[in-house]
């Protein structure tokens, strides 16, 4: 299922953030609706004030935004397709400054992780803000100068700023991917068409060329606990190697109902629909205290 036009989808942070990359890659005609935070998006999605959310799950340098599962967990909502944007960073400031003269740097914590190298060859303090973009709306709103962004290009350039290194990213071929939600039952988003430059302007998902999913391969993301005693884990995972289903992640986080008791997140290759998979859920559902699927989807390309 394709959107309308005159669908909706909301993302966190300002215009010129990555996630709005990623919706411009996958929903170019579609009204894009910034909210201040991920729950904020949830909230949107599940309120119906938005079709669909664009949320990041995982970096290549950081790894996982945890937030993100916390969410999930939280709020009845499918994820639907996901998106993969490359990670472009520069640092920049209010025109006419040199580097000599910043001494504080803004940025979203991952953005800072991820330029890491790069910020420690000077004495900055380094200042964690929501969002990419909303760091250099922040300095252009108080004219604060001796303060800079790590940000996107496309960001700085949106907001007036001057670039003063570019490449700060440590790793070159970083890049985020993001998750698309939707309520259940909402449908597949379907695969993305590539957007026209608007009148005067770049198209940002040719500046930062995102890979929207295709249909070729499948992603299952899932959730499940098991008792706290010996063996259980290894009795869960065995129930997709008998089957040679191969699980590409897994990661423990609080289970939050109780002290010291964790759930185990997993992107399993392939889909529900495929009755190796189905089978392989169904029986954990016989050893596990609870089972959750998030979401059976197509996985996007790399860019």
């Amino acid at each position: 299922m394709t959107l309308e036009a005159d669908s909706t989808i909301a993302y966190a942070g300002e215009p010129g953030a990555f996630a709005e990359d990623a919706v411009l890659a996958a929903f170019p005609d579609a009204e894009r609706r910034a909210v201040p935070g991920f729950a904020e998006v949830f909230a949107a999605v599940v309120a119906g004030d938005a079709d669909r959310g664009v949320v990041p799950i995982e970096n290549l340098v950081n790894g996982t935004v945890r937030e993100t599962y916390d969410l999930l967990l939280k709020h009845d909502l499918e994820i639907v397709s996901e998106i993969v944007v490359p990670v472009r960073l520069c640092l920049a400031a209010l025109p006419g400054q040199t580097l000599d003269e910043i001494e504080r740097v803004y940025s979203h914590i991952q953005a800072l992780g991820q330029a890491e190298p790069f910020l420690r060859q000077r004495r900055w303090t380094l200042l964690t803000t929501y969002n990419t973009a909303g760091a250099g709306k922040l300095i252009v709103e108080r004219g604060e100068r001796g303060a800079a962004a790590v940000l996107s290009p496309r960001a700085a350039a949106g907001l007036g700023l001057e670039v003063l290194a570019e490449g700060v990213e440590e790793v070159p071929d970083n890049r985020t991917r993001f998750l698309v939600l939707a309520r259940p039952g909402a449908g597949d988003p379907g695969a993305p068409t590539p957007a026209a430059d608007p009148p005067g302007g770049v198209n940002a998902a040719a500046a930062h060329p995102a890979v929207a999913a295709t249909a070729s391969r499948s992603r299952t993301t899932f959730v499940f606990g098991v008792r706290n005693e010996p063996g259980t884990l290894l009795e869960a995972l065995a129930t997709f190697a008998r089957r040679g289903l191969n699980l590409s992640k897994l990661e423990s986080r609080p289970s939050r109902g109780a002290a010291w008791e964790y759930v185990f997140w997993a992107d399993l290759d392939g889909s529900v629909d495929e009755p190796a998979i189905a089978e392989a859920l169904a029986e954990l559902r016989t050893t596990s205290t609870m089972v959750r699927v998030l979401g059976s989807y197509s996985r996007a390309g790399e860019p």
